[in-house]
């Protein structure tokens, strides 16, 4: 059976979605505020965080950014109100994995969700803890990283992606493959928000990213990671 953190503060949907996914067999904890669902997080042993944007104590984005800093790498889907500020979220920039509007149906939530623990689950035992190439040093657990042993600021999508690269060192990386795996939701961004992810981090990577060496561009295919 499947566990699920739901960080909610509001006592009808909370009791909604925890009945919901009980009776689709899931295990739920529930966390009624910011500050006991970030400690939760942290201890309890869980597959999946349902995540409130807006929480007393401590909002939901604060919470998810410090949970990556930390190394956590639980599945995190983020539940926001229309209304709310959720570009960055759209852009899962803070490392959530998916995220779903308020009002939503229990169906789309479900399948948000068993499509996150698909996702999870499909990575095996081929994850990285940390890689190195050129002067570059990333450690995943730590969202920590180095050039030249100087700290290097990647945010926690470009964590991801050198994650996805790293993991298939040599291969065609496509486009597609990036939005489908690591972006991950349904509303795509467009192919060229890949490209401009992908120029942001050869200019941080690379030394002369006019010309990459490790980060590069495949004709009419992608992209793939050399070491060079």
């Amino acid at each position: 059976m499947k566990s699920i953190l739901l960080i909610e503060d509001d006592p009808a949907i909370r009791t909604g979605i925890q009945e919901s996914l009980e009776l689709e067999h899931f295990h739920v904890i529930v966390a009624t505020d910011g500050e006991l669902g970030n400690q939760m997080a942290r201890r309890e042993k869980v597959d999946l965080i349902l995540l409130d944007l807006m929480l007393p104590g401590r909002n939901g984005e604060e919470i998810c950014r410090e949970l990556r800093r930390d190394g956590i790498t639980t599945p995190i889907i983020m539940l926001t109100a229309k209304g709310e500020e959720i570009d960055r979220i759209l852009g899962l920039e803070i490392g959530a994995d998916d995220y779903v509007t308020k009002p939503f149906s229990i169906r789309e939530l479900i399948a948000r969700i068993r499509a996150v623990l698909r996702r999870g689950a499909g990575k095996g035992a081929a994850t990285l803890d940390e890689y190195s190439f050129g002067d570059v040093h990333l450690d995943f657990m730590r969202q920590e990283a180095t050039k030249a042993s100087e700290p290097l600021k990647l945010t926690a999508m470009e964590f991801k992606i050198m994650r996805y690269f790293a993991e298939r060192e040599g291969a065609v990386i496509t486009r597609d493959m990036l939005l489908d795996d690591v972006w991950g939701y349904d509303a795509y961004p467009t192919t060229r928000t890949v490209d401009n992810y992908m120029l942001g981090l050869r200019k941080k990577i690379e030394t002369s990213p006019s010309e990459p060496e490790h980060l590069l561009t495949v004709h009419k295919a992608g992209y793939k990671l050399v070491k060079g």
